[in-house]
């Protein structure tokens, strides 16, 4: 099996974690353990994981150039992006969530278009306006709030906000997985987003009476620290070796599908006649900033 083809393995079992994730995470927060609190335990864990693989890799060393990035790519892959996900999964619903993180391809175009001077045709422009016509759509009509839903249209802001960061971060990151082997560049990237998390995160997750905690509840946790964050950064920076940024951005599409399934099927949430419109929205968004276009067709 070749590189590539594992690359697009890793992608897929990254999405499916992902899509997991909406329905699992929410059933702890805030009851067990709040937004921030979370944080600091998926950085801290998956930091303390990579180092103790540190072994398996290569002894490469950061070079003084590269720092700047380095912390950049923190700042937006494992900081914001993290926080403003899960405070957004706190105040909204797992359905809203899977949706919204969708936009992330369109966030890819968008960027690409400042950072690294891609083109953008007239079939982008209007696929990032549908996609975020329709991330507006949830933001500004949906209910307030709703079961363990205390503010969902800003915690549908904050969804948009976290997709935006994640879209910037693999962009930049991209550079980084070309040189650094994944192990050596996440024990970086996490080490020093435990840096940057401990003044937000320190007090709410002093907070956790660990001793109430039920036996599922810690499996969950244990399932955000293994496999939201330690496995799918793993394999996302894997994937980024072989594939382009804006191609792994697309497999987010399926994120939705498994998300919203798996919620529904839970009984955690349920699916909306304006979650539907807001989604045709959103898919046919990042098909049109996304899809390749022929030459002579239009510039891409």
């Amino acid at each position: 099996m070749n590189k590539r083809t594992l690359a697009f393995i890793a992608a897929v079992v990254a999405t499916t974690i992902y899509a997991l994730n909406h329905t699992i995470a929410k059933g702890v927060m805030p009851h067990h353990i709040k937004a921030f609190g979370f944080i600091l335990l998926r950085v801290s864990g998956a930091s303390i994981l990579f180092w103790c693989l540190a072994f398996l890799g290569p002894k490469q060393r950061i070079d003084k150039k590269d720092w700047i990035r380095l912390i950049v790519c923190s700042f937006f892959g494992m900081v914001i992006n993290m926080l403003s996900f899960f405070k957004g999964l706190e105040l909204s619903t797992p359905v809203n969530s899977a949706i919204l993180v969708t936009v992330t391809p369109i966030i890819v175009a968008f960027f690409s278009f400042f950072l690294i001077k891609e083109r953008l045709s007239q079939q982008k422009i209007l696929g990032i306006a549908m996609g975020f016509g329709g991330a507006l759509t949830l933001i500004l009509m949906n209910e307030a709030t709703g079961f363990n839903a205390p503010n969902i249209p800003l915690g549908n802001a904050l969804f948009v906000l976290n997709a935006t960061c994640y879209g910037i971060y693999l962009i930049l990151v991209k550079q980084l997985t070309e040189k650094y082997h994944p192990f050596v560049l996440m024990r970086w990237l996490f080490t020093l987003a435990v840096i940057m998390n401990l003044p937000i995160t320190l007090p709410e997750f002093l907070e956790v009476q660990w001793s109430e905690i039920p036996a599922e509840g810690l499996l969950a946790m244990l399932f955000v620290v293994v496999g939201t964050t330690f496995t799918t950064y793993l394999f996302n920076a894997f994937a980024l070796t072989q594939l382009k940024a804006s191609s792994l951005s697309v497999f987010v599409y399926a994120q939705p599908i498994i998300g919203i399934a798996y919620a529904v099927i839970t009984g955690q949430d349920v699916f909306r006649i304006l979650d539907f419109f807001a989604a045709l929205m959103v898919f046919t968004g990042v098909y049109l900033a996304t899809r390749r276009v022929k030459k002579g067709v239009g510039a891409s």
